[in-house]
């Protein structure tokens, strides 16, 4: 047992779950707790960011990066709401993250004091365990139960500490329970639902799976189950990587920021594998489809669409019951046609790559960066139309980590879940992909960066407007308001934060810029990177409906579609021709 302040133990404990850097600014109700990091320096790392909202996402990010707690901190009153876009978008996406929040002293609480807050009833919503400690001595054990909370009900924890009660001298003795980060517990797959499952499977004519991030890292299970049953495999965008991208069954996902592979499959469909997932836009798949939902939480079975068959179970352990059965499906034209289908589709996006006769392509950008990027990079993706480059362009066939504001889909997400992946994948290049608006939200913690030396490359998709929400407006036929925006210059920008910055303008500036970037990753560069790439206003192909098939939407639809995107439609034929093709 030793003797210390009440703040200094709190790190302590912090250390003991393996945390190894906490995000935040000081303030005076958060000055103890400050204090207990200053001497635990030597075990745990503060990362001063520039607002307390960039230090929640990238807490949140470390948690979609590694799958271990995120931890920030913010003080009483205004450091404190300037937590919540990183804590929601925790929530909402089910990774755990623990919360200090500072609170004036006991004997000034209840006073309307200074930046008082009412903390308890603000974070009720946001956490799945909230708490103002009452003693200086409870402070290690109610940290403690808050991770292993945050932990078991993936989500976020929240801990109010009074500064006077941070500041107490404790004695301080370790808990002796193991601390556990994941239940290791794998659920026994009811028999008769894996029978009824290859029943089904057996039945239907053109079956596929739709993963969640319920199955990240089973990637060789889930390529294993794919190849033994020649499946078609999509995934909703948060689990992205939980298939390589190169794999031959992976044809995309689905929405807004998907795939013509994607939407077509689901066109034709039969019978979906629904695994490990809540897919919020799950209600817009073609109806009359027979879905089989996989869940180890019975009470998001059914949430987001209506299901015919429910398993509760953990979706890995579903998948290896399935493969243990020995059976098997054939490479049949339904796998095939889907296939050339994405073939044709990746086809296309590299075209536009090479393609900067009326303005640079964002997916010359995305393409250099396949080109350049390595087995175990970090990739952060901003909100917006930059969605839809980020989940059709980067890698993620080794050891990338892919991660996004998935449900609650904030902006500004880009710059601090790449300090996330620089600080918690450091074997890895972290790179964070942007448009303008979400990138000028935050870009003041390009300074973050700079200070702890991190030589994050930072992607800037400039085109002075909000593109995502320019296209809603077209599509509900508003007026374009408040769309547009002021644009900057983002490399100078870059340098004036201590950075390096390049702007692109066309296909030969990315190929110029990305060789120099090589150059200076390769000699050993602490600097972050900003690419400012100017990129044609164009609206990104519009893939959550696309009436291509003239079979199905009739031929000036179709024209109308290609013509506006600019598809060439006989290197882009309908799913059901290539499934004619297949099956004669």
């Amino acid at each position: 047992m030793t003797k210390m302040i009440a703040g200094q133990a709190l790190v302590k404990v912090l250390e003991a779950w393996g945390v190894d850097h906490v995000y935040g600014i000081p303030g005076g109700s958060i000055n103890h707790t400050v204090e207990g990091l200053y001497l635990e320096k030597n075990n745990i790392k503060y990362i001063q960011v520039r607002h307390e909202e960039v230090g929640a996402i990238a807490a949140s990010a470390d948690a979609k990066f590694t799958g271990k707690i995120g931890v920030a901190f913010g003080s009483a009153g205004p450091g404190a709401t300037h937590l919540f876009n990183g804590l929601y978008d925790a929530k909402m996406d089910h990774v755990p993250l623990l919360a200090l929040v500072g609170q004036v002293s006991q004997p000034t609480m209840n006073t309307n004091y200074f930046q008082e807050m009412d903390e308890d009833p603000l974070f009720a919503d946001v956490s799945v365990f909230n708490r103002t400690v009452t003693t200086a001595e409870q402070i290690p054990y109610v940290i403690n139960q808050a991770i292993r909370e945050a932990y078991r009900q993936k989500g976020v924890a929240v801990v109010q500490l009074p500064e006077d009660l941070t500041s107490k001298k404790i004695n301080y003795q370790p808990s002796k329970t193991p601390k556990i980060i994941k239940d290791s517990f794998k659920q026994v797959v009811d028999p008769k639902a894996v029978s009824d499952t290859l029943q089904m499977i057996k039945e239907a004519k053109h079956p596929l799976v739709y993963a969640g991030r319920g199955l990240l890292g089973s990637r060789d299970i889930l390529q294993k189950f794919a190849k033994q049953f020649n499946l078609p495999i999509m995934n909703t965008v948060p689990a992205t990587g939980v298939i390589s991208t190169d794999s031959p069954n992976f044809i995309g996902t689905f929405g807004r920021l998907g795939t013509k592979s994607g939407f077509e499959a689901l066109q034709h469909t039969d019978l979906i594998l629904f695994l490990g997932s809540e897919f919020p836009f799950a209600n817009f798949w073609p109806k009359g489809i027979k879905i089989i939902e996989v869940n180890n939480n019975s009470f998001d079975i059914g949430k987001t669409v209506d299901i015919d068959y429910a398993v509760i179970s953990d979706a890995q352990s579903y998948l290896l019951a399935l493969i243990n059965s020995g059976e098997s499906r054939p490479a049949d034209a339904w796998l095939k046609a889907n296939q050339e289908n994405k073939k044709n589709w990746d086809n296309w996006l590299n075209k536009l790559a090479e393609d900067d006769s009326n303005g640079l392509n964002p997916e010359t950008v995305t393409k250099k960066i396949q080109e350049i990027s390595g087995p175990n990079d970090t990739f952060s993706i901003d909100t917006g139309n930059v969605s839809e480059w980020g989940v059709r362009g980067v890698p993620m066939n080794q050891n990338q980590r892919f991660a996004i504001s998935g449900l609650f889909a904030t902006m500004g997400f880009g710059i601090p879940a790449s300090i996330a992946g620089a600080l918690s994948v450091p074997n890895g290049q972290a790179w964070s992909l942007s448009g303008d608006g979400g990138f000028s939200m935050v870009v003041q913690d390009l300074i973050t960066q700079v200070r702890y030396h991190l030589p994050v490359i930072n992607i800037v998709f400039s085109n002075k407007r909000f593109g995502f929400i320019w296209y809603e407006q077209q599509e509900t036929k508003q007026h374009f308001y408040g769309v547009d925006l002021t644009g900057a210059d983002w490399a100078k920008v870059a340098e004036g934060l201590g950075g390096i910055g390049f702007t692109a303008t066309n296909k030969s500036d990315v190929e110029k810029i990305f060789t120099k970037i090589q150059a200076l990753q390769n000699s050993g560069n602490q600097k972050p990177i900003v690419v400012n790439a100017e990129i044609k206003s164009d609206d990104p192909v519009a893939t959550a409906y696309m009436p291509i098939d003239t079979n199905i939407y009739g031929e000036k639809a179709s024209e109308a579609y290609a013509k506006h995107y600019g598809i060439d439609r006989t290197t882009q034929p309908p799913l059901s021709d290539l499934l004619k093709k297949y099956s004669k």
